[in-house]
C-alpha cells in the first residue's frame, strides 16, 4: 500500500510540481513500477546484517551466493541512492530479490546467474560509452554483448548504433579492397603497354605512377612492400628519375616537379632525397615562373613595390618582436643558396628562350642590353624596361663569388647576428652590380622568400602589390561580381552563383564555361589571374564570354562589380533561393554547420544563427523560417578545410559553448608576455552534444576552437575526423611607415587550456614525430577516392543556379541527407556518436528522476522534514 500511495504521489508532482504532460508522468511511473515490481522495499526497517538480501552494491563484501554484509544504518539515518545509480541511469543497481547476479567490480560482468539476467553496473557503462567517443566501436560491442539488452534499453540503442557503425566500415573497407584490385589491373595494363610501347612517354609516364600512388595509398603495409618490390614498379619509378633529369637539363623545372617527383614523393613520403629534390624543383619553377608574362600580370608589375627599405626595415622589426631566437645563420645560408639557384636558372632559361621583355630593365628606359644602376632601381623599385640576355662568364662569376661568401658563412663561428646578416645581404647586392646584373627587386624578392622561409612558413613580407589580396583573405570581402568558379578539366567554370549578388540576376548561371573575360581568353589564365581579372573597383564593369552546354554560340555578359562579402557559414544543402539548409536528422533534431573560416563577421552570424536553430525556427522547404518544432538537440560543427583566420573571432566562437574557464592562452617568447582567453557565463548555448569534424586542412584559428571544446578541462566537444594542419602559432601584423606593405610575423605561440602546445607540423617531422596539431577522438582517415566523392557530392548540394535555370538542359543534382551521409564517412560516424551522446543524455535524465523520487525514505518524503545527511522531498 505505502508503495502504491508513493508512486500516486511521484505521478501527482511530475505533472503538478515539473509540469511534465501526462505521457512523459505516465513513463516516469512505470520506470518507477519496474523498480518495485522486483519485490525488494524500501524501508528504514532493516533486515538483520548477516542474512537480508543485498540492499545496495558498492558496500561491503558480494559472494557467489547472492548475500552481503552490509553494516547497519542508524535509526535516524536516510538510506541515499548508491553513488553509482546516482551517475548513470540503468537498474542494475536497484536492489533485486532474490538476486540473480553479484557483480565483479574489476570486471564489470557478472560471477553468476543466466546470461540473459546480466546486467550491467553503471562503471561499466561508462566504459561502454567512453570506448565509442574513442572511436574503439569493436571494444564497446564486445563489453555490451556480456549484458542484458532487452532489460537495458540504452545498451540495444548503443548495439543499434554500432551496428550501424560496422555497416559503414564494411562497405568502406570493401571499397578499398575493390579499388585495390582495379588499381593492380590497371598497373598490369601499364606493365604491357610498357613491353610494346615507349614507357617514357611523359604522359604515360605520369599515368602509371598516378596509378602506383593510389594503389599504395589503398594497401596495407605488407602489400605495400609488395607492390615496391614488384620490378615493374621499380623501372617505373627509375624512369620517373630519369624523365625528371631530363626534363631539368632542358629548364623545364616544373614539369619535372609535377610530372615526376611529385609523384615520386607520394610514393614514398618518407624518403628524403625525393623530399629535397621535390623542394629544389619547386623553387626553381617558382624563379622561373617570376619571370613570365600571365594574362593578368606582366613581370614588371610583380615585382612593383619591392625595395631594399622595406626588407631592412622588416628584419629590424623582426629582431624586436619575432617569438623565437632568430638564427640568421642559417637566414643567410638559405638566401645564399636560393641566389645561387637564381643564377642557374637565368642561364638556362637564357640557353633556351629570352626573358620576358617586361622583366628586365635598362639604364636610359630605351632598348638595350645594360641593367639600371642599383640608385636607379632603389629609387623607385619598379623601373624595368626590355628584353636581354647574360653573359656566360658573368653568370660564372656570380655562381663562384656567391660560393665564397657561402663558405665564409657556413665557417663563420657560433653568434652570427644581425648585423652580420645584413652584411650578407649587402655583399649580395653588390656582387650582383659586377657579376650578373640582375633586376635589383628581383634579387631581393628572392633573397627576401628564402631567408624568412627559415623562420616558419608564416612569417612573410606583404609587399604592395600583394596588399588588396591579402586583405580579401582576412576579411572575406572584396568588389567583385558574386561567383564560385573553378578550373574543370582545364575551363574555367562557374561553380555556383552567391544570392543576392550582382551575378544571381546577370544571366549567369552555374555550369557556364567563362571562356573570356573582357576579351581576354581564360585558356592559360591560372584560378588566382582569372579571380583578379573579374574582381575590380565598385561600380566598374566586367565582360564575361561564356559558352553553356546545350548551346552552340557563346554570348556576352556584362556585371557592374559591387561589395561583395562571402558568408563564412554554410549548412549541408542550399534550398532552391539561396538558403541554408542546417538540420542534418529530423528525427533527433540535429543540425550540421560548417566553418569555411574566421572572419570578423562569422561569431556574429553564428550565434543569430544558433538562436534561430535553438528557439525552434525551421527552414520550410521554400527557404523561409516557418512554424516551430522542437528545439536543437545535437550539432555537428564542420571545420574541415577551414584554414583559420582571426583569434579574436575563434576566441568568440567558443566561448558561445562552455561557461567559464580558459579558452587559449597565448605565449610570446622571452617571457614577453602571456595572454589568456576566458569564457563568458553570459550568452552560453545549452549544452547539447556537440561534435567537431576536422582534418589536416584544418589550421590556426581552427585547432584552437577545436582543441579548447575538445580539451579535458571542459570536455565539451568529440573531434572526429583526421589530426589538423599543425600550426601552432599566432601571426601579428606591423605596418611599413608609409602604409603601403605590411610584415605579417608570427608573434605567440599557442597553448591549451589544460596548458600543451599545439605542436607545428614542421618541427615536429624534423623530430621524426607525428603528434602535430589536435589529434582526433574518432579517427575516420579518408581515401583520395572517398575524398573526390565527397566534395563533389558537398559541390553539388551548395550549387545555387539562376532562378529561371532550365532544368530540361541541365538537370540541378542535389542529394537527400542518406547520400550525403553516405558519400560522407567522417560526417556519417560523427552522426552516430551524437546520437550516442543523445542516448546518455536521456538517460542521465531518468537517472536525475530516480534519484529524485524513487529511493528516497517514505518518512522524510511524506513529513517534508531534512534531516542532517538528506533534505526535504
Amino acid at each position: 500500500m505505502q508503495n502504491n500511495n508513493l508512486k500516486l504521489k511521484i505521478y501527482k508532482c511530475c505533472v503538478l510540481g515539473f509540469g511534465f504532460s501526462p505521457l512523459k508522468a505516465s513513463l516516469i511511473w512505470l520506470a518507477v513500477s519496474v523498480f518495485f515490481l522486483t519485490g525488494c522495499q524500501v524501508s528504514p526497517q532493516p533486515a538483520p546484517a548477516e542474512t537480508r538480501p543485498t540492499t545496495c552494491l558498492g558496500e561491503g563484501s558480494p559472494s557467489r551466493s547472492g548475500t552481503v554484509k552490509v553494516p547497519e544504518p542508524e535509526p535516524a539515518e536516510i538510506i541515499e541512492a548508491p553513488k553509482a545509480l546516482l551517475a548513470e541511469p540503468n537498474l542494475a543497481e536497484i536492489p533485486r530479490c532474490p538476486p540473480t547476479l553479484v557483480f565483479d567490480k574489476k570486471t564489470w560482468g557478472g560471477t553468476q546467474g543466466p546470461a540473459e539476467t546480466v546486467l550491467a553496473e553503471p562503471n561499466a557503462l561508462k566504459e561502454i560509452y567512453g570506448l565509442i567517443y574513442q572511436g574503439k566501436f569493436d571494444a564497446a560491442d564486445t563489453l555490451i554483448k556480456q549484458f542484458n539488452q532487452t532489460q537495458q534499453p540504452q545498451l540495444s540503442q548503443l548495439a543499434e548504433i554500432i551496428t550501424e557503425y560496422k555497416a559503414i566500415s564494411q562497405r568502406r573497407q570493401s571499397a578499398r579492397e575493390a579499388e585495390y584490385k582495379e588499381r593492380l589491373v590497371e598497373l598490369e595494363k601499364f606493365q604491357t603497354k610498357a613491353d610494346v610501347n615507349d614507357a617514357g612517354d611523359a604522359n604515360n609516364l605520369s599515368e602509371a605512377l598516378l596509378v602506383i600512388v593510389r594503389a599504395c595509398e589503398l594497401a596495407d603495409t605488407q602489400q605495400k612492400e609488395e607492390l615496391l618490390s614488384r620490378p615493374h614498379v621499380k623501372q617505373t619509378t627509375q624512369k620517373a628519375i630519369d624523365k625528371a633529369t631530363e626534363y631539368e637539363s632542358q629548364g623545364k623545372w616544373l614539369d619535372a616537379y609535377i610530372n615526376c617527383y611529385s609523384w615520386l614523393q607520394a610514393i614514398e613520403p618518407n624518403n628524403k632525397e625525393y623530399s629535397d629534390y621535390t623542394e629544389r624543383l619547386g623553387e626553381k619553377a617558382g624563379i622561373a615562373a617570376s619571370f613570365q608574362d600571365s594574362p593578368c600580370e606582366t613581370s614588371k608589375q610583380r615585382f612593383e613595390g619591392v625595395t631594399k627599405g622595406i626588407f631592412l626595415w622588416a628584419i629590424a622589426a623582426l629582431k624586436a618582436a619575432y617569438v623565437d631566437i632568430i638564427d640568421y645563420k642559417q637566414m643567410a645560408i638559405k638566401a645564399i643558396k636560393r641566389c645561387q639557384l637564381l643564377g642557374e636558372v637565368v642561364g638556362k632559361i637564357q640557353n633556351s628562350t629570352t626573358l620576358s621583355a617586361s622583366a628586365w630593365p635598362s639604364r636610359d628606359g630605351q632598348n638595350g642590353s645594360s641593367s639600371p644602376s642599383v640608385d636607379d632601381l632603389e629609387e623607385s623599385g619598379r623601373t624595368f624596361g626590355v628584353e636581354r640576355s647574360f653573359r656566360p662568364e658573368a653568370v660564372t662569376a656570380w655562381s663562384a663569388t656567391l660560393a665564397a661568401v657561402l663558405a665564409e658563412v657556413e665557417q663563420s663561428p657560433a653568434g652570427f647576428d644581425y648585423d652580420e646578416f645584413v652584411d650578407v645581404f649587402e655583399k649580395v647586392l653588390s656582387l650582383n652590380t659586377t657579376t650578373i646584373e640582375l633586376p635589383q627587386p628581383v634579387l631581393i624578392s628572392q633573397f627576401v622568400e628564402a631567408s624568412l622561409s627559415t623562420l616558419d612558413p608564416y612569417t612573410v613580407i606583404v609587399w604592395p602589390k600583394q596588399m588588396q589580396d591579402f586583405q580579401k583573405t582576412m576579411t572575406n570581402e572584396f568588389t567583385g561580381i558574386g561567383i564560385e568558379i573553378t578550373k574543370q578539366k582545364g575551363l574555367l567554370t562557374v561553380v555556383s552563383l552567391l544570392p543576392d549578388t550582382p551575378a544571381y540576376n546577370s544571366g549567369l548561371d552555374a555550369g557556364d564555361v567563362i571562356e573570356k573575360v573582357d576579351g581576354v581568353p581564360t585558356k592559360d589564365m591560372t584560378l588566382t589571374c582569372a579571380v583578379h581579372k573579374i574582381t575590380g573597383p565598385k561600380g566598374t564593369k566586367v565582360t564575361l564570354t561564356i559558352s553553356r552546354p546545350g548551346e552552340d554560340k557563346t554570348k556576352d555578359i556584362t556585371i557592374t562589380r559591387a561589395k561583395i562579402t562571402v558568408p563564412t557559414i554554410r549548412g549541408w544543402q542550399r534550398t532552391e533561393t539561396g538558403k541554408w539548409r542546417y538540420i542534418i536528422d529530423e528525427q533527433d533534431k540535429i543540425a550540421y554547420i560548417q566553418l569555411t573560416s574566421f572572419s570578423e563577421k562569422t561569431s556574429t552570424d553564428l550565434e543569430k544563427l544558433l538562436r534561430e536553430l535553438e528557439g525552434n525556427l525551421i527552414l520550410q522547404k521554400d527557404g523561409k523560417m516557418g512554424t516551430r518544432a522542437e528545439g536543437l538537440k545535437g550539432l555537428i560543427l564542420d571545420l574541415r578545410f577551414n584554414s583559420g583566420g582571426l583569434l579574436d573571432s575563434a576566441v568568440a566562437v567558443t566561448d558561445k559553448f562552455i561557461k567559464e574557464g580558459l579558452i587559449v592562452r597565448t605565449e610570446r617568447g622571452f617571457g614577453r608576455g602571456l595572454a589568456f582567453e576566458a569564457a563568458h557565463r553570459r550568452n552560453t548555448h545549452p549544452n547539447y552534444p556537440l561534435v567537431i569534424l576536422i582534418n589536416s586542412s584544418s589550421a590556426s584559428a581552427s585547432e584552437i576552437v577545436a582543441g579548447a571544446l575538445a580539451d579535458a578541462k571542459h570536455n565539451r566537444a568529440i573531434l572526429v575526423g583526421e589530426r589538423t594542419h599543425g600550426k601552432g602559432s599566432v601571426q601579428g601584423i606591423i605596418y611599413y611607415p608609409t602604409g603601403d606593405a605590411q610584415l605579417k610575423y608570427t608573434m605567440a605561440y599557442y597553448h591549451l587550456p589544460s596548458g600543451q602546445r599545439v605542436e607545428s607540423r614542421r618541427a615536429m617531422e624534423k623530430q621524426g614525430r607525428k603528434d602535430w596539431g589536435v589529434g582526433p577522438d574518432v579517427e575516420v582517415k579518408l581515401t583520395s577516392a572517398e575524398l573526390k566523392k565527397m566534395l563533389e557530392t558537398e559541390r553539388d548540394s551548395s550549387v545555387l543556379v539562376k532562378a529561371d535555370h532550365d532544368n530540361t538542359k541541365d538537370e540541378l543534382k542535389k542529394y537527400t541527407i542518406e547520400e550525403t551521409l553516405a558519400a560522407d564517412p567522417q560526417l556519417a560516424i560523427g552522426l552516430l556518436v551524437i546520437k550516442c551522446k543523445l542516448i546518455e543524455a536521456k538517460a542521465q535524465e531518468l537517472a536525475f528522476i530516480l534519484r529524485s523520487f524513487v529511493l528516497r525514505p517514505l518518512g522524510a518524503a511524506e513529513n517534508g522534514n531534512a534531516t542532517e545527511n538528506g533534505r526535504a522531498g
